[in-house]
């Protein structure tokens, strides 16, 4: 226990402890919402610039710029981008401790919405996969990205219908990791330096696999590192 002040009306040790402990809470929101905000707009950027071309732009030489037979697996292709763009805008709302509190059936339900996303996702992209004009190498990394995402939602799922809520979380950021890893493609392929990488085709097959096993690696070492810290709090 601190000494009391006559003047405060309180302890001056906890009144001197509080002020640093309150800056650094503030701080902690600041730096999450400017992740969350940074998130989020990422998300719709690349959702405007490439994912709505193919609404706004339906006709088959629109398609032929993504690949050769995008025009005839047109179905397939708007399934899996439909189904990501809804898993990449709800997904970060998960992540919203105080929207989560305040809004736990708005939540759960925007949780399903997510993870039906991820499945529908994941239909189109075996199928784009398989047919792909851009090499089996490309198409087997795809397979592999997909079934990643489909194995880590289906994680998720299971481990909250088992009302393992930590766990829960844990394969919900991995999830969206994955799911993030259509952004981290077109950065690290359309832009410098990344686009500058040739032969164009091995540049696909890198990128195919860069883009969500580094993202994940790291997301994995932090992950730990706070379970590791939790074991030591106790």
């Amino acid at each position: 226990m601190g000494l009391f002040c006559p003047r405060t009306g309180g302890n001056v040790s906890t009144i001197a402890a509080s002020g640093p402990v309150h800056a650094g809470r503030s701080s902690n929101f600041a730096l999450k919402l400017i992740a969350f905000a940074a998130v989020v707009a990422a998300a719709v950027a690349f959702v405007w610039k490439y994912v709505f071309f193919y609404y706004l732009h339906y006709n088959p030489a629109s398609f032929a710029e993504g690949a050769a037979n995008y025009w005839n697996m047109r179905l397939w292709l708007l399934l899996h981008i439909s189904g990501g763009t809804i898993a990449l805008l709800t997904g970060p709302w998960q992540f919203w401790t105080g929207f989560r509190a305040r809004y736990a059936t708005l939540h759960r339900w925007m949780g399903r919405v997510y993870l039906g996303g991820v499945a529908i996702g994941c239909i189109g992209a075996y199928r784009m996969a398989i047919v792909t004009t851009f090499g089996w190498a490309f198409g087997f990394a795809l397979l592999v990205l997909a079934t990643a995402w489909f194995t880590s939602a289906s994680m998720a799922l299971y481990a909250i219908l088992r009302r393992h809520v930590q766990v829960h979380k844990e394969w919900m950021i991995r999830t969206y990791v994955i799911t993030f890893a259509f952004v981290t493609f077109r950065v690290m392929n359309d832009y410098y330096p990344g686009a500058r990488l040739q032969p164009e085709n091995d540049r696909g097959v890198t990128v195919a696999w860069a883009c969500w096993v580094l993202p994940i690696l790291f997301t994995e070492i932090i992950l730990q590192l706070r379970r590791m810290r939790r074991s030591v709090a106790r």
